[in-house]
């Protein structure tokens, strides 16, 4: 969300794959696993918050296009959050600062009450409809979903100023909130602001102001760092948050802390330079932003985001509905800092595909055809899509060039073929005992396999053969 003043206007674990059983590989079909979530996700929900609690299921919750509830849904797995029953916890009042837009929600179990953290202004006639402040509400009982919901009060910081975009986290034992506010005297529409919490609503400490939008990236329409979402992996918190206008130019960036170090120390958290998540014609997704972080059912992390499918928009952009939320998993770089790639594009969440005996090596994309090796994630992700070979068998389409498919045809190397050719796999149990496999549709007994580095479609008969048709999926 950002505000242009002149106008007052504003504008979200357990194994990396099961293992396969080891039997006659042809005999059976892959694991069956969650479903694969299609992108986008859910429809016309923005700043999507989507957390796995203990109890064992997927909570989701964001801004509505109408702007005037909270909304919550749930499922067993990430993919069913698409169909989910949404129940309606909270309605803007009637009158007061809490009677017009309703922005950014998120929930959170505080001192063992679920608690939904949100901003929200007054409704108008005659007052500032964009005089936004951050609130919260807490439930009643142990369900989110069928507890009644009550008013907790305002956020108290040090400003009575423009304020949103709260998230809560726990390290080292101790609660703290991280939010977006415009500080008095700084020429900025929001900075990033942390603190511990003496309760839901109250700090600890005076807050420590971690990030203002000073690069080129994030005063694109608007001096915007909103958003906040924390991620500790690998001894390290990483905080990411967006930036500029909400339209194609809307961005993510991220800090970065030691997990050892004094994380109200405003000098231990390193800005990334660049965006670490932006556009991306190619896939046909902008102005990714508002993320949230998750697990999936087998315990990998994974990114949610809201982006549009178009970059052209009419009017303000907070007035278009079409913020859809999205995710994709999130893989991590040899120094151990996450790498997000690109979004992903619509349809199924795709896979990275890594011989096994080959482990940091994957399939790749290399012009119009494909090889091992290595480069960035986007060139190295495939989705699996009907095929039109057989109702069983799925095409791999590379996710940048969804106009294509991998060849299931026999010849000195696997090829990039029109996406109306009639190419396609099976998917089944890993031949070597562990992973997948992928049988050729168009040859039967024929595999996609690896020699050397690169790719071809052949039997696979010998213990040797076997492992260069098995591939780790990830």
């Amino acid at each position: 969300m950002h505000i242009r003043i002149s106008r007052r206007t504003i504008v979200a674990g357990l194994a990396a794959l099961p293992v396969a059983i080891r039997v006659p590989a042809l005999a059976r079909a892959a694991p069956i696993t969650a479903p694969v979530p299609v992108n986008p996700l859910v429809r016309q929900r923005a700043d999507a918050q989507v957390m796995r609690h203990t109890d064992g299921w997927y909570y989701m919750i964001g801004s509505v296009p109408e702007y005037d509830r909270l909304a919550l849904r749930r499922s067993r797995t990430l993919a069913g959050l698409s169909t989910a029953t949404e129940a309606v916890l909270w309605r803007h009042q009637t009158r007061g600062p809490l009677s017009g837009f309703i922005w950014a929600p998120e929930l959170h179990l505080v001192d063992g009450r679920w608690t939904i953290y949100f901003a929200a202004g007054p409704s108008g006639g005659g007052q500032d409809v964009f005089r936004i402040r951050t609130y919260a509400v807490t439930c009643d009982g142990p369900d989110p979903m069928t507890g009644r919901w009550t008013l907790l009060g305002q956020l108290q910081t040090p400003w009575d100023s423009f304020t949103l975009d709260s998230t809560s986290f726990v390290h080292r034992g101790q609660r703290y909130l991280c939010w977006a506010q415009r500080e008095p005297g700084i020429d900025t529409n929001s900075n990033l602001y942390l603190a511990p919490l003496a309760s839901a609503l109250t700090l600890a400490r005076p807050p420590a102001r971690l990030s203002v939008p000073t690069l080129g990236w994030e005063v694109q329409g608007y001096k915007v760092n909103e958003a906040p979402a924390v991620l500790e992996r690998n001894g390290r918190l990483f905080l990411t948050y967006s930036a500029s206008a909400t339209d194609a130019r809307y961005c993510m960036g991220m800090l970065t802390c030691s997990a050892d170090a004094d994380i109200m120390a405003p000098a231990n958290w390193a800005k990334s330079p660049v965006p670490v998540f932006a556009t991306a014609a190619a896939t046909g997704v902008f102005g990714p932003g508002h993320n949230s972080f998750t697990v999936d059912e087998s315990g990998r992390d994974v990114l949610v985001y809201h982006g549009r499918d178009y970059d052209k928009i009419q009017g303000d952009p907070l007035l278009d509905p079409n913020r859809h939320t999205r995710m994709q998993r999130i893989y991590y770089r040899a120094d151990g800092t996450p790498d997000f790639g690109i979004p992903v594009g619509n349809g199924p969440v795709p896979d990275r595909l890594s011989p096994i005996d080959q482990p940091g090596r994957f399939i790749v994309v290399t012009g119009d055809a494909v090889a091992i090796g290595d480069g960035p994630i986007a060139a190295t992700q495939f989705r699996t899509m009907p095929s039109g070979r057989s109702h069983t068998a799925n095409a791999l389409t590379p996710i940048t060039r969804p106009d294509l498919r991998v060849s299931d045809q026999p010849g000195t190397a696997v090829q990039l073929v029109a996406a109306t050719a009639r190419t396609g796999f099976h998917q089944i149990e890993g031949l070597a005992g562990t992973g997948v496999s992928f049988r050729s549709a168009g040859a039967p007994g024929a595999f996609l396999r690896v020699v050397g580095n690169r790719l071809d479609i052949g039997p696979a008969r010998s213990p040797a053969e076997r492992r260069a048709a098995t591939f780790a999926m990830t």
